[in-house]
Parts: C-alpha cells; structure tokens; sequence
C-alpha cells in the first residue's frame, strides 16, 4: 500500500504542528513474536502515515495485528524490521531512556480500561500526567481541573475513580491523555465499555480533539459507532493493511 504524501510540513522553529503534517510514518514495518517454530508474525511489511487533525480509525478481526500497530506507533514496542519516523526523525537508534522521554513529550494514550490510580481523584490522576511533562507544581491543580472542565467534568474534579460513571472515568483518562497537548494520541478500545450514547459521545469528542487541537488521533475498535467520527478508516487482516479509505467524518462538519 502506498503512504500518502504529507500535505504540510513541520514548523521549523519547532513550535507547534502544521496542519496535515506527517506525525509518524512506518516504512515496511514488520514485527514478529518468538523465534523459531513457535514465531508469530503480527505485522507483515506495513506502509502508514499518520497526519496532524486526522481522527484514524483502525478496524480488523482479533489477531489481525491492530494493537501491535498502535503499539508501533507508541513506541511501546520495537519492529522487527523497517522504519518508524516520528516527525521525519528515524527512531532506529533510540534508546528506551529516548523513547521514554518521546512518548512524554508526544504522546497521548486512552486506554479501554482507563488505568486511573483508585487512591487518587480526578484532578490528581490528570496532575500526575503534566507533572511528568515538566509542568510547573503550582499550576498542576488549575491546570488539570481546566482539562477536566473542557470534557464537561467541572466540579468533579475531587471525586474519585469509585465514584465516577463509565463514562466520566473515560473522560478523566482522555484529560489525562491531553496533558502537556501532545500530538498523537493513541486510543485502544476506548468505547468498548461504554453504553450507547456515552460512547457515541466518547467518538465525537476524540473528533472533536483531532479538530481543534490539530493532533493526530488514532483509535484501535471494534466499535460501529467510531465509525462516523473517523476522517479516514484503515482496516487489517494478518498483519497487513487491506484497505485505506476516507471516513464519514472527512465529509461532514465537526460536531
């Protein structure tokens, strides 16, 4: 499958991210579990680039190599072969200590089941997110509760994960994911939990990030109600991309 061009570039002063730029582009990527009689090939030659203001919806069966992708991407896992480029910078030699610092720097994850920290409510859980982004302590808690705020939590902010709905506990994981505005956030299953409207909602507002903040949205799902949110949708089967088209979302005005 050929990658599309990059439709902008990167602002060289290196403040901010052009609209349509390249955020990451894979070249050939393969990636193998095991060795020997017991290997397992995940992904088999991918070609794939990733823009700035783009909800991507990734869809495939179980095993078609969805997650190893998004974790390729996140820099969470390692290809077997072929390149990763994040920003045009090759991550062939990066050292975890590097890797560690990128997916800080640059990245946002959701996750299905939201990992929140039980002992701590909110606002906290939001906090630890632009602490390890090099906030400034004293603006963590404004910080924080204003993300919280713009995903319709106001007021929230001092609960606790046990005392939050699906839905609300999604949106704390998503505020999370939006601290230090990183450009590429990577979502694994992040409706699967949830009921028909929170979840339907859950889509808008991933397309609603991708929109206003001009960040690479990329989401893992099984879920049909992503599917009118995405501005493009890619769909595996054993580890290749069999298909990448335009989505719904690219046609229509934002929610």
């Amino acid at each position: 499958m050929n990658a599309v061009s990059a439709q902008a570039t990167r602002d060289p002063r290196g403040g901010g991210h052009a609209e349509h730029e390249v955020v990451i582009r894979l070249g050939e990527v393969t990636l193998t579990y095991g060795s020997g009689p017991a290997a397992v090939t995940a992904l088999r030659g991918v070609d794939l680039e990733i823009r700035a203001g783009e909800l991507t919806l990734m869809l495939g069966p179980s095993g078609s190599g969805k997650t190893s992708l998004l974790q390729v991407m996140g820099c969470l896992l390692r290809p077997s072969s072929g390149s990763v480029h994040l920003f045009d910078r090759s991550l062939a030699h990066a050292d975890p200590e590097h890797l560690t610092a990128l997916r800080l720097r640059h990245y946002g994850f959701v996750f299905q089941h939201y990992n929140l920290f039980p002992t701590l409510n909110a606002w906290e859980n939001v906090a630890i997110a632009l602490d390890l982004r090099g906030a400034p302590r004293a603006t963590l808690r404004e910080e924080s509760e204003a993300l919280l705020a713009r995903l319709g939590l106001g007021g929230r902010g001092h609960s606790y994960p046990s005392e939050l709905s699906g839905g609300q506990k999604q949106r704390v994981a998503i505020a999370r994911a939006l601290a230090g505005s990183p450009q590429l956030i990577l979502a694994d299953e992040p409706t699967a939990a949830l009921d028909g409207k929170t979840g339907q909602g859950m889509a808008a507002e991933l397309e609603r990030l991708a929109l206003e903040r001009n960040c690479a949205v990329v989401v893992v799902s099984h879920d049909p109600r992503m599917l009118p949110f995405a501005d493009r949708v890619l769909t595996l089967e054993d580890g290749l991309i069999t298909s990448d088209r335009p989505g719904p979302g690219a046609t229509q005005e934002p929610p």
